[in-house]
């Protein structure tokens, strides 16, 4: 058991800050309890999944650890009031909201003694979670994969910012992945981290083995910010990518866009692997990752790097 305790661990009840995000075709029961066996707060991403399946993966989580674990919901998600029934209905301890205002379910959760926290891309809209009773934030940088705030505001940037705007604790994201990294975002005042794109590449992600290589391969320069008149998104490079930039260089309409984009695009490239039409979501600090791993073992990586650079910052 570690000695290292603050507000995010006591806030959770784990024994390090570390957060696996809840990605969607990424993070299901196996990785969610998986990190939070190893001493994280694993996170089921709901996003991809309809209230069924959503309810299966939580019931499984709940077999696999005995530890606390949670759902990130994305707001902007047509079957919210199902998944936020089930997800009160099976007593899930924590939940990161993402993707919209938390003032409408933040109270309805809290009053059903969940830790509510959400996901925001500026110290503006950290001010309104707080007032909305949040209990906790994360700030996440615009090098983070999948959807991404519009002000591009870059991990460096934003945590300090955020810090400065808010009291309840902060969770720093967006190109984290090693522990100098996580040191960094917690000198910068954060509290904790959230990690995507490094469990991406775990044994227990549900991402296709080919969306994983594909990830071990990229370089600097192979994600960028896209589909910014819809949703920004961070993609990797490919056939689909390649479109939708000469899409966007073209000035098509949003309407033009949408149907460029189509429906389950994101399962066919993150979990289906077709690496040329499908959507590959993931962040900038895939150029650094060059290996598929067990859960707790990026984990356990990670702390030891952190604990080393906290001993011995300069080197």
């Amino acid at each position: 058991m570690p000695s290292f305790t603050n507000r995010i661990t006591q806030l959770f009840g784990i024994d390090y800050p570390i957060i696996q995000a809840g990605m969607v075709w990424a993070s299901g029961w196996r990785l969610a309890s998986a990190v939070s066996n190893a001493g994280g707060l694993g996170l089921i991403g709901s996003g991809s999944m309809y209230p069924q399946v959503l309810k299966e993966h939580i019931q499984k989580c709940k077999i696999a650890t005995n530890k606390p674990f949670g759902v990130n919901v994305p707001l902007l998600y047509s079957n919210i009031d199902e998944h936020i029934q089930i997800i009160i209905e099976e007593k899930v301890p924590v939940v990161f909201t993402s993707a919209g205002n938390p003032a409408k379910w933040t109270t309805v959760l809290k009053q059903q003694g969940i830790t509510v926290v959400h996901v925001v891309s500026s110290s503006r809209f950290a001010v309104k979670s707080q007032q909305a009773g949040c209990d906790a934030i994360v700030a996440e940088g615009f090098e983070a994969g999948g959807h991404n705030g519009k002000e591009e505001t870059t991990t460096m940037v934003l945590i300090p910012a955020v810090c400065n705007a808010v009291t309840i604790p902060v969770i720093a994201a967006g190109g984290i992945a090693t522990g100098k990294q996580m040191l960094a975002g917690m000198v910068l005042g954060a509290e904790g981290v959230q990690i995507g794109s490094r469990f991406v590449t775990s044994n227990e992600s549900s991402s296709h083995l080919k969306f994983k290589e594909a990830i071990l391969s990229a370089v600097e320069g192979d994600t960028l910010l896209s589909l910014k008149q819809l949703t920004p998104v961070r993609l990797l490079k490919n056939k689909f990518y390649n479109k939708v930039q000469q899409a966007e260089l073209n000035c098509v309409s949003v309407q033009e866009l949408q149907n460029l984009l189509g429906k389950g695009r994101a399962k066919k490239g993150m979990f289906e692997g077709d690496l040329e039409e499908g959507e590959l979501e993931i962040g900038q600090v895939s150029a650094i990752i060059k290996s598929i791993r067990p859960a707790a073992a990026i984990l356990a990586e990670i702390w030891d790097e952190f604990e080393l650079a906290l001993q011995h910052p300069l080197k």
